[in-house]
């Protein structure tokens, strides 16, 4: 029996905030922390993204938040990336707000004097990228001192990325008695290090997440003709809610969104050769549903967590089987299942096929066209049953 957020001690006005968004039941990363979390205790969180752990920080932060009487900004959430900051600010600015508190994103790439004149608006709570952050503390708009959560989210990508030091400078300028959580895939090496260092006796929890497997999912590989391919994505996008499309080349992906906008499908491409500004609106339209299908590269991909994805659709297939994994987990997250589609030409059938082999799949490979009625709904029928 899943946990409610009532049970887990969260004020009714954060819960009636998540149940206007849909969300009633606690995950485990949230079930695990929260209520250390709102005790005040000092978390150390092993999950991988898309296991829910904004949640499981970002509802004690608020509450806490909301409880405190200082003035100025009391909790700062340090994350690796600016996708992840502007996803992490999405998700908890509705609740920092019907709570009465002013929230913001801050990061490189956007406006600096925007987020100044914010800043010195007067904020509660801030997401921040650790490069943006110490620019803003080093030009004296922002004083970290008497900052009483600290949350530092992803902490295994910051080491990865080389902004533990960054992350360390910020750290060492918080005065006096203060939380911090930190969540991490890891908690190995530096990881350690950083939990011994800045946290103080940390409760430890530990979400087990099972590796994304080929059963978590459904899978079909459909034989396609190159002049009725885009007809068939946007068959199979139009049955579906939220699909991710991967191509492997940054122009293909500008391509397909072109075509498949051209037959009435919402679609956006995602790459990094986009502005910053492009990348972060096609991710906010698609996590709220605005766009269909998320055409993408396997390297911009990396930085999009985005949870509820029914379908992910391999227009090129890839390269490896590890690649094939990761693609198709997008639509496996946070305990769900899904749907994984692998369009293959006449002359792609044997790499597909060896790919297969690697990953003991057994399933026919179909011939399809795009007004072939299958595609409305790819779970309902049997690939093997085709085959016979």
């Amino acid at each position: 029996m899943t946990t409610t957020f009532v049970e887990l001690g969260v004020a009714p006005a954060i819960v009636d905030a998540l149940q206007a968004k849909g969300i009633e039941q606690a995950f485990p990363i949230q079930e695990l922390t929260i209520a250390d979390a709102l005790a005040g205790r000092d978390v150390c969180g092993k999950a991988k993204t898309g296991s829910g752990k904004t949640l499981a920080f970002g509802i004690p932060l608020v509450q806490l938040m909301a409880a405190r009487e200082r003035e100025g900004i009391g909790a700062l959430i340090l994350v690796p990336t600016r996708e992840l900051a502007v996803q992490v600010f999405s998700e908890l600015e509705p609740l920092a707000k019907g709570m009465g508190l002013q929230s913001l994103a801050v990061y490189g790439g956007a406006d600096m004097d925007r987020q100044i004149a914010k800043v010195r608006k007067g904020v509660d709570l801030i997401v921040a990228t650790p490069g943006r952050m110490i620019d803003l503390m080093e030009r004296g708009v922002i004083d970290v001192a008497r900052v009483d959560h600290v949350v530092i989210d992803e902490a295994d990508r910051m080491a990865d990325m080389g902004f533990l030091p960054q992350v360390e400078w910020i750290l060492r300028r918080i005065d006096g008695d203060h939380q911090t959580l930190l969540f991490s895939a890891t908690l190995d090496g530096a990881i350690d290090t950083l939990v011994r260092r800045y946290q103080h006796d940390p409760v430890r929890h530990e979400v087990e997440e099972k590796e994304v497997t080929v059963s978590a999912m459904t899978h079909r590989f459909v034989t396609v003709h190159e002049m009725d391919r885009t007809r068939v994505v946007a068959a199979i996008v139009n049955a579906n809610k939220r699909t991710m499309v991967f191509c492997n080349t940054k122009r293909a992906c500008d391509r397909l969104a072109e075509s498949l906008q051209k037959l009435d499908v919402v679609a956006e491409a995602i790459h990094g050769d986009l502005r910053q500004r492009q990348r972060e609106k096609a991710l906010k339209d698609f996590s709220e549903g605005k766009t269909q299908a998320l055409v993408a590269t396997d390297v911009a991909a990396r930085g999009i967590h985005v949870d509820d994805v029914d379908v992910v659709i391999h227009f090129d297939p890839p390269d490896d089987h590890k690649t094939y994994l990761h693609r198709s987990g997008r639509t496996a997250r946070a305990g769900g299942s899904g749907l994984a589609v692998t369009l293959v030409l006449w002359n792609q059938e044997l790499e597909v096929k060896r790919m297969q082999k690697r990953l003991a799949l057994d399933i026919p490979i179909v011939e399809m066209f795009s007004n072939d009625p299958r595609l409305g709904d790819l779970t309902g029928w049997d690939p093997a049953a085709v085959a016979h």
